[in-house]
Parts: structure tokens; sequence; C-alpha cells
């Protein structure tokens, strides 16, 4: 199973039930908390009521005065009243009054006049001089049947003469309830579901950061060329760091040994030639000899010297994993920039060029490496484009891609030598010299192209060969 699906699933268990456990318990403290407010408002209507019915309760006139029609018209009354979207459309308070030996002497409902209520408890623990409350059911078969009581004393100097007690359905007060809970349970399924999506944006993006991170690491120990993943701080960016200073480490280590070895290879046929060029100019020998081992020091001199500058210039580029700087070049003016340096071998063998790169083409890349690149190419072509011959610069397309060619004139590249052109030290006979060149230049050119997220590609053609520098199309503009 990937991380990423751990991770989320990890934290989509502690979120749901956290999510679970906190709205269970904040929905079994809404009905009580309903009920407790509830209770309180009886309390204060019930307090109220003792203090307007003293007299007439101490007086004995209280089914004679105007209380009973005014509880009647009390109990048809519809208030029509909107609370918060829920209608209120008839009261439900039931009010009833006891003497101090607990017989009802008025109620509202008109059923329990001249009954003995003093063992209920809010008559009872009322008339014991304490808080009288009680929650019974009406139909003792249902649950939500319950109603509230609560009592007031009717006090006359410090005496308990009579209780009132306001009672309240509990049923009244299930719409508030169902509609809070209902609130709550959306609410907190909207918040869980907001936490499970920023679980899974975190999930996707560390794994994605991972995998990131993954395959830098593979392509750096298979020798490919990545960009370091980029992260902004934190332990993902230390760790980047730490696998880029192991990888810079280890490169550096090989790669100083590597070169260490190619450059001794490479150096021991000059440098013997030279020796031994030395070794013969110390005895007697007629000028015309010493003249040519003479030459052979400068040649192989030379030759050393450019053994060293081609290795330097492919080391910087093999040590790059990206281009740091690019900028748009001119290409058109950069060919013929080239072109014009090298007026003199192609004057001198009387080559004809054709430049069809058009102008006001414009190319993203790192400058001096890609003119180092393209003048390779002219370099290598000139070599093998024999007197009087051919050569051709244009822009080619190909769906999203685009190449600058170079096609010289002259012989083919053998079959066994074509797909071995780029390797490293690997070079072919010049026809005018049947020297051998250092082998690095088609070489850097294909690192060059790597590093601008492109290819080379060597191919025989009619009547001679053709180099092809492919890119992606919007590089250009």
């Amino acid at each position: 199973m990937r991380l990423g699906i751990r991770i989320f699933l990890v934290y989509f268990l502690f979120v749901g039930l956290t999510g679970y456990f906190v709205l269970n318990t904040v929905r079994e403290q809404i009905r009580p908390g309903v009920r407790q407010s509830a209770e309180e408002t009886l309390v204060d209507t019930a307090n109220l009521l003792a203090e307007i019915l003293h007299d007439d309760v101490k007086g004995g006139t209280l089914g004679q005065g105007r209380m009973p029609d005014l509880l009647r018209a009390y109990g048809k009354r519809q208030p029509r009243a909107d609370i918060w979207g829920l209608p209120k459309n008839q009261v439900n308070h039931r009010i009833y009054v006891t003497d101090a030996k607990g017989i009802v002497l008025l109620d509202s409902s008109g059923e329990a006049v001249g009954q003995d209520y003093s063992r209920w408890n809010d008559v009872y623990l009322t008339l014991r001089g304490e808080y009288g409350a009680r929650s019974t059911r009406s139909n003792p078969d249902d649950p939500e049947s319950s109603v509230m009581h609560v009592a007031a004393p009717i006090l006359d100097e410090g005496n308990i003469i009579g209780v009132v007690t306001v009672a309240k359905p509990n049923s009244s007060l299930q719409p508030y309830i169902d509609r809070a809970e209902q609130r709550l349970l959306y609410l907190g399924l909207g918040l869980i579901g907001l936490g499970l999506l920023v679980g899974a944006a975190l999930s996707w993006w560390l794994a994605r950061s991972l995998r990131r991170l993954t395959r830098y690491a593979q392509a750096v120990s298979e020798g490919e060329r990545m960009a370091l993943p980029h992260y902004r701080g934190g332990e993902l960016g230390q760790l980047a760091a730490a696998v880029e200073r192991m990888r810079t480490q280890l490169d550096g280590k090989d790669y100083v040994e590597r070169y260490v070895h190619t450059l001794t290879h490479e150096l021991k046929s000059p440098l013997a030639a030279i020796r031994g060029a030395s070794e013969l100019l110390q005895g007697p020998m007629p000028d015309e000899q010493r003249e040519r081992f003479a030459g052979n020091i400068e040649r192989e001199s030379a030759r050393m010297q450019q053994l060293i500058e081609r290795l330097l210039n492919l080391a910087q580029v093999e040590q790059m994993q990206t281009l740091e700087q690019q900028h748009q070049v001119a290409l058109a003016a950069l060919v013929d920039e080239l072109l014009v340096a090298q007026s003199a071998r192609i004057e001198s063998n009387g080559l004809q060029v054709r430049q069809r790169v058009p102008t006001g083409i414009q190319l993203l890349c790192e400058p001096f490496l890609m003119r180092q690149a393209i003048g390779n190419l002219l370099d290598n072509a000139l070599d093998f484009t024999g007197p009087g011959g051919l050569l051709v610069f244009e822009l080619e397309r190909r769906g999203e891609r685009v190449a600058l060619s170079l096609y010289n004139q002259g012989e083919a590249i053998p079959d066994y030598a074509l797909g071995r052109v780029s390797e490293r030290f690997y070079s072919l006979p010049r026809p005018g010299s049947g020297r051998k060149s250092t082998g690095l230049g088609l070489n850097f050119v294909e690192e060059v192209m790597q590093l601008h997220g492109g290819a080379l590609e060597v191919a025989n053609v009619e009547d001679g060969v053709r180099v092809r520098l492919w890119l992606a199309a919007n590089r250009l503009s």
C-alpha cells in the first residue's frame, strides 16, 4: 500500500472517530440543554404567578375572581409566532394552584380542581420549603409524552399558604431540539468532510514530494540528469539538500577517478611522441629532420592542449544537472557568427555554404553552451567535407519538436561507427590527413542537448551526413 494512502487512512480514522465522538457528545447535550433553559423560564413564570395570586389565595377568593376566566382565555390564544423559522400557534403551559394542604384550587385545564396533589413532587417539595419540580409522562407507555412541572410557593409573612405550578410538555420543545441536532449534524459532517479533503490534499502533497525525491535519487543512481526537487524549507527541503550533497560527493569521487584514468590513458600517446622526438633532437641530425621532429612536438603539444581544454569543457557540462541561466538568442545570428569564425577554412577549401535559418527566430538556451555545441558540429563537418563540398544550415519542424540541422557533403559514416560517433574518445580518421580528433566533440554536444531537454541525431543521407539538434518547439519564439 502506498505511503500516501496509508497516511490518508490513518488521518481518516483519526478525524472520523474524533468527529463522531465530538458530534455524539454535543448531540447528547442538546436535549438536556434545551430543557434546562425551558425549566429556568418555568421557574420565573411560577414565581411571578405566585406573587400575582397571593391576595386571592389568602382571601379564599381564587375561584370567584377573574383568574379562572383569564386562564381559560389564555388557553385559547393563538400566538402565531415565528421563532427562528419554527411556527408557534398555541400556548402549552398548564397552570394549577393548590392550598397549603395540596388540594387543587384552580386548574387551567379544568381537570384536577378538588384533587389532592400533595404527593406530587412539585407540590410536596414546595410545601416543605424545597425546590419543587417533577417530570411525568402523560401517557405511561410513551416516553415522548413527559411534562415538566415547576412549582413556586405562595408566601404570606414567611408562611406557605399555597403552591402554584406551571407545567410544559417536553413535546413542545422537540422541534427546537430536532432543528439544533440537524444543524449540528450538517455542520459536523461538513467539517469532517473538509478535514478529510485537507487530509487527502496533505497526503497527496507529501506522497508526491516523496515520489519526486525518489525519482531524483533513482535518476542519480542510474547516471541520468534530473533537476533537484525544490521544497521551501522544512524536513523535505533538508532531505533534498542532503541527497544532493551525497550525490555531489559520490559523483565527485567517481568523476575524478574516471577522468584521471581517462586523461592518463589519452596523454600517453602524445607524451611518448614528444619524448621520442626530444631524445632524437638531442643528437646530431640534418636540419630538415630537426624541423620535422620539432613540428611533431608542436603538433602533439597542441593535441594535448586541445584534449585538456575539451575535457575541461566536457567535465563542466557533465557535472551540471540543470541550466541555471537561460536567455533568448538570435539563432540565425549565432550561426552566422560561427560561419564567419570559420571563414578562412571555408574559403581555403572552396566550400559552398547555405544558411537557411530564418532571421528573427529566438532560441531559449544557455548561450555559451549552445554556441560551443553548434561550433563543435561545424568544426566536425568541416573536417569531413572535401574541397568544393556543400554545407547547409536549416531549421526543421516535426510536430512539437524543432531541429537545427547541419548537412555536410562527403562520405557516409560506416555502419559500424554510426551508433558510436557520440561516444567519448571515439573518433574516425579525417579524410585529408588520416588523423583522429580527441573524440570529445560530439559527446560534448550530446551532453549539452540533454541539459536542454533535447537530443542529438546523426544520420547518413544522400551524398553526405546530416546532424540534427532536436529541441522542444516551445523554446523558439
